[in-house]
């Protein structure tokens, strides 16, 4: 299965597909479609828009083609970003394009693949408004862990502010922020 990309890196099988993306294959052809259907949407809202703010100067497809050319290429970007982390000097550099062009692409794809998992109906639920809300999504979980770390904030003036943020510690100012993990 050697695939070469227009730009980026050249992934060879399906191990090197699961180390630079996170995915199978598999997935990201199911993964793919979606996305090019979010990618789609979005492009023609963003064209509606300009029409009607009079801000269209060509038709769709019209002037400088960048560097991710077909959906699949720009999958693997975001896909890449996401499982790498890299610093955006060294996105740009392994896909051929500027520091501040990976910043941008990344910046307009990462949400379109939200848009895409949400369709598949595969995005987590990430805000709750309400306790009960909160004990609907987590029903099916046997256990759930809580991750709690307290981060310096500047100490308040207002008396009432300070109450609320004070973590019983002396001599410092902490606010303890918890993250939830199903094991």
């Amino acid at each position: 299965m050697k695939e070469r990309l227009s730009m980026g890196p050249e992934i060879r099988d399906e191990r090197q597909m699961r180390a630079l993306t996170g995915v199978s294959t598999e997935k990201l052809a199911a993964l793919e479609a979606a996305f090019a259907k979010a990618y789609a949407e979005e492009k023609e809202r963003i064209y509606q828009k300009q029409v009607q703010e009079g801000k269209r100067q060509r038709k769709p497809g019209g002037g400088q083609k960048g560097k991710l050319r077909t959906s699949r290429e720009k999958l693997i970007f975001v896909l890449y970003y996401l499982k790498v982390y890299p610093t955006f000097d060294v996105l740009g550099t392994q896909f051929g394009m500027a520091r501040s062009k990976a910043c941008e692409n990344l910046h307009f794809l990462y949400p379109i693949l939200g848009q895409a998992l949400v369709s598949l109906g595969v995005f987590p639920h990430r805000k709750f408004e309400t306790v009960e809300e909160f004990r609907a999504a987590c029903q099916d979980i046997e256990t759930l862990l809580i991750d709690a770390t307290e981060r310096p904030h500047r100490r308040p003036v207002d008396n009432q502010k300070q109450e609320e943020l004070y973590s019983g510690k002396k001599e410092s100012h902490h606010q303890e922020h918890r993250d939830l993990d199903n094991e």
